[in-house]
This record gives C-alpha cells, sequence and structure tokens, in this order.
C-alpha cells in the first residue's frame, strides 16, 4: 500500500510540473496574401466549411479549445497541427507553385471523397467540422473548377 501511495504522489507531481512546459501556439490574426482565401476567389459557403473543417490543423491561425491548457493534450494538439500544416497549409497556399497548388487540390479532393478528412479524432470533439455527402460533393465541385 506504502508504494502504491508513493507512485501515487510521484505521478501528481510530474502531472503538476509538465503543467509549467509551454508549447508554442499557432495564432495569428494576419491574413496574407497568400492565403488561400485571398488568392481563389472562394464563394462564401465554401469559406466557411473549409474554415470550420480543416482550417484549424492547416493554417496558421488555430482556434483552441479549453483543453489545449492541459499537458501532455498542448503537445499532442502542437504536433497535430505542425504535422497538418507541413502538408498544407492554407495560409501559404499563395506561395506554392502552381504544380505544387494543382496537386494540393486534387489531394483534397480525394482525402474529402475517401472520407480521410477531416480527421475522425478531430470531428468527434468538433462536430460542426464534419462534412456531410452534400457539404462534400460541394466543396469537391468548386475545388474541380480551379482543378479542370
Amino acid at each position: 500500500m506504502k508504494l502504491v501511495k508513493i507512485i501515487s504522489i510521484i505521478l501528481l507531481v510530474v502531472f503538476v510540473g509538465i503543467q509549467f512546459i509551454p508549447t508554442t501556439r499557432n495564432l495569428s490574426k494576419d491574413v496574407s496574401n497568400s492565403d488561400f482565401m485571398v488568392v481563389f476567389d472562394v464563394p462564401k459557403n465554401i469559406e466557411s466549411k473549409l474554415k470550420v473543417s480543416c482550417y484549424d490543423c492547416h493554417s496558421n491561425n488555430t482556434y483552441y479549445p479549453w483543453y489545449n491548457k492541459i499537458q501532455p493534450v498542448a503537445w499532442f494538439l502542437e504536433d497535430h497541427i505542425n504535422e497538418g500544416k507541413a502538408e498544407l497549409n492554407f495560409s501559404t497556399f499563395g506561395e506554392y507553385s502552381k504544380r505544387r497548388q494543382k496537386s494540393k487540390l486534387k489531394s483534397i479532393m480525394s482525402q474529402i471523397t475517401d472520407d480521410e478528412m477531416p480527421l475522425e479524432s478531430y470531428t468527434l470533439i468538433h462536430s460542426d467540422a464534419k462534412l456531410s455527402k452534400e457539404d462534400k460533393k460541394e466543396v469537391v465541385s468548386w475545388i474541380e473548377t480551379l482543378v479542370y
């Protein structure tokens, strides 16, 4: 019993201690000229769908939920956002070459159609980010106009 108490105290101290290790927050109020919404004349209905379903992980401005202040959750979110931005960053989309833009647009269509994006782990907590069949069709159809 004494061992369990010691282990519990150590775990509590470690948990409290890691709360003081900061993470980098993905926040920018600036909308650059290379932002996807600026580069393309995005209809408002498509813009709202992309911002709700994609921009938290794939742009330079993330809306953080309350639980982002709790470690190790904050580390997981930071890593997830960095990976998402490395793959596709809507905030710098205009800086991609035309060829890369086209490739990314095709990839977006494919991942939406194949239900790979938005991630299920994201939509479990952010139910408003889930795209209906109609939403997917609408977004993909609009992106097709840019690609073909």
